[in-house]
């Protein structure tokens, strides 16, 4: 159909452009590596996005714009299955569902029948806090800087099951990854079932030792929820190597997806231990489900099959950068906007040390004024960000060093 071919050239031009051919054809013979990571890379890179120098976004923790070629062909299959919403013409999504599923699994370095494409973190969180069989008297340790959905909904579920819910808190500022560590190694006791954490806390910043902490856990037959809402599409993550059993993550923030896509992944050796909260058309005609593997988890009803097949031009985009690229470029900018407002004698949240952070970097504000800085900020020098936790800021691949020194000079104004 006219609509599939022009997804498939849009996808095609606009992977080429952040991949680096473009670039490199304008760089008159310098190499597309060395050009992959200049600044007139990231600037072919940030032309892909359709927001104006007056808005400029830098709140990934919150929502990022898709890339256009995402938003473009997302348009395109509406329109299509507004045309003819027949079953005839709709059968073309499933394989465009597997081809995005397929290639996610991929960049995780885990298996497409331990994905489910879900609808946000929150879905995939409750999924899994739903879905685990507890007990009374079983333990589930949280970080308190995990999301409400990663938090007060074990809560919810305790109040209904009976089992206990322990917060453990993290140094203000840690020195070092083994404070991290310690923390919550130190609270594990023969009644803890489940560890349920954040990659990247967006209240503080702080990156938590994710692999240590799994291979604690697992010493002690700890089951390890991961919510990765602010790494997937940020960092180059092997969830195989992590070892986590269940990882969540939202396609509209740091992965510059569709809006309503999520990720959950669960380990194939636990899928059958955790009940699905949702039982929809496509499960089958008994108990025993019809879908495989993890698929089960994306039983939910009517989709919106143009947003599944945008998350599939979204990765293959993410190929065309290249992971490990984007946390470098991620960190690069992350560690400017900090060191500047160091250098301006502004506070930080969030540790300086890219060892202990990513892209989430937070300013102190004095109290109660996080909200009108914020404001001000954004209506004054053109930077969206957030009130969370103090100032916060979240640089990613589409901002430009201008971008990042336009915040370091509109908050060092703002709060001299």
């Amino acid at each position: 159909m006219q609509s599939t071919s022009t997804r498939r050239q849009l996808l095609k031009t606009t992977a080429l452009m952040v991949g680096g051919s473009a670039v490199a054809s304008s760089s008159r013979g310098q190499s597309l590596n060395s050009m992959a990571e200049s600044e007139a890379y990231w600037e072919q890179v940030r032309a892909q996005f359709s927001f104006t120098e007056n808005t400029v976004p830098m709140n990934a923790a919150n929502l990022c714009p898709s890339f256009r070629a995402v938003a473009e062909n997302v348009q395109l299959l509406t329109a299509d299955i507004d045309r003819d919403c027949s079953f005839n013409n709709r059968s073309k999504f499933a394989g465009l569902l597997e081809a995005a599923r397929g290639t996610v699994a991929r960049q995780l370095n885990v298996s497409a029948g331990e994905i489910a494409l879900v609808r946000n973190t929150s879905e995939a969180n409750n999924i899994v806090n739903s879905g685990l069989e507890l007990q009374r008297g079983d333990e589930v340790l949280l970080w308190d800087q995990n999301h409400p959905t990663n938090n007060v909904a074990w809560d919810v579920k305790a109040a209904r099951y009976g089992f206990n819910v322990s917060r453990i808190s993290t140094p203000a500022n840690p020195g070092n990854a083994d404070e991290l560590l310690d923390a919550f190694v130190s609270r594990f006791t023969s009644n803890t079932r489940v560890l349920a954490l954040t990659h990247v806390s967006n209240v503080s910043g702080v990156k938590l030792p994710v692999k240590e902490l799994v291979a604690a856990a697992h010493a002690q037959n700890i089951y390890v929820h991961l919510d990765g809402a602010q790494t997937w599409g940020a960092a180059s993550i092997d969830l195989h190597d992590l070892g986590v059993d269940s990882f969540s993550a939202s396609a509209h923030k740091w992965y510059m997806g569709p809006k309503e896509v999520g990720l959950l992944y669960i380990k194939a050796e636990n899928i059958d231990r955790i009940w699905p909260s949702t039982v929809a058309p496509g499960w089958g005609d008994d108990a025993d489900t019809d879908l495989e593997g993890a698929r089960k988890f994306e039983s939910l009803g009517q989709r919106d099959d143009a947003a599944l097949a945008g998350l599939g031009v979204a990765a293959e985009i993410h190929d065309g950068i290249g992971a490990q690229r984007i946390e470098r470029r991620i960190n690069f900018l992350s560690q400017r906007l900090k060191q500047g407002m160091v250098d301006a004698g502004i506070e930080l949240v969030t540790p300086l040390s890219p060892d202990l952070s990513l892209g989430v970097c937070i300013a102190r504000a004095p109290a109660g004024q996080g909200g009108s800085l914020s404001n001000r900020l954004y209506n004054e020098y053109g930077i969206a960000c957030a009130a969370t936790g103090g100032v916060r800021l979240c640089p990613t691949v589409y901002n430009t060093v201008e971008h990042v020194d336009r915040a370091i000079a509109g908050l060092t104004a703002l709060m001299a």
